[in-house]
């Protein structure tokens, strides 16, 4: 049977449409791109995962989800740690408050805003466990004292660590988290750490795609923080099983 013109033109169309090779999008090796700031904050991981995952484990927190929400804030703690003078700012906020002075502290890069935030949620969302964590204002004679407690707890690493068991806990107090899949989680969990966790969930949700992380001083390309957060936690998870 002869073919029509009309089928000959179908038949070529399907032909080209084969002989197109499909590329689809590739996530980022943030691990080439940030090089060694990405190691560096690997080592901080691998040398500090014998105190850290043991604390984690104690209030029930998943250990590659915690790391992956804070470990692009290790990257960028990494870059810059070098580069930034804190003393005058410190002073500042302890005598001033955070309307002066709010600046990311500790290898976590956590601000004193988001530690008198924990500290004023976490009892609300874990009871007495917040109590053993945490020393709340009224325990301080004055203002100045309470703030320069927080700057001490984020400037080192392992009384920071409970800050971020707290965010944790309070994210699973305010947000529905069980309808999410694990990606999900690490993904919303990041964005609110870099973002807010005191914004509402659908601002959260609206976040997670936006680029503005980077680690340099200097404008530079952005990511998003929540990708960089997955890449690292999807690794884990591969090396790992």
């Amino acid at each position: 049977m002869p073919v029509s013109n009309t089928n000959k033109f179908l038949l070529a169309g399907l032909i080209f449409l084969l002989s197109i090779k499909i590329v689809w999008p590739q996530q980022p090796d943030y691990r080439q791109i940030f090089g060694i700031d990405w190691d560096k904050a690997m080592s901080f991981v691998e040398q500090n995962k014998s105190w850290i995952q043991p604390e984690l484990e104690q209030y029930k927190v998943s250990y590659p989800v915690a790391v992956a929400i804070i470990f692009p804030e290790l990257v960028r703690y990494s870059a810059l740690r070098d580069k930034i003078e804190i003393t005058l700012l410190k002073t500042l906020y302890i005598n001033l408050g955070e309307e002066y002075a709010n600046f990311s502290i500790g290898p976590f890069q956590m601000k004193p805003s988001f530690g008198q935030m924990i500290r004023e949620r976490a009892l609300g969302a874990m009871g007495h466990k917040a109590d053993h964590l945490f020393k709340q204002k009224d325990d301080y004679d004055d203002i100045t004292s309470f703030r320069s407690s927080i700057v001490s707890d984020l400037e080192d690493p392992k009384t920071q660590l409970n800050y971020l068991i707290a965010f944790i806990k309070i994210c699973e107090d305010s947000f529905n988290l069980k309808l999410k899949t694990d990606d999900e989680k690490v993904i919303f969990l990041a964005t609110a750490y870099n973002y807010g966790f005191w914004k509402r969930s659908d601002q959260i949700e609206n976040m997670i795609d936006k680029k503005y992380f980077n680690t340099t001083i200097l404008k530079t390309i952005n990511y998003s923080y929540s990708d960089v957060s997955l890449f690292w936690y999807q690794k884990y998870l591969k090396e790992n099983r």
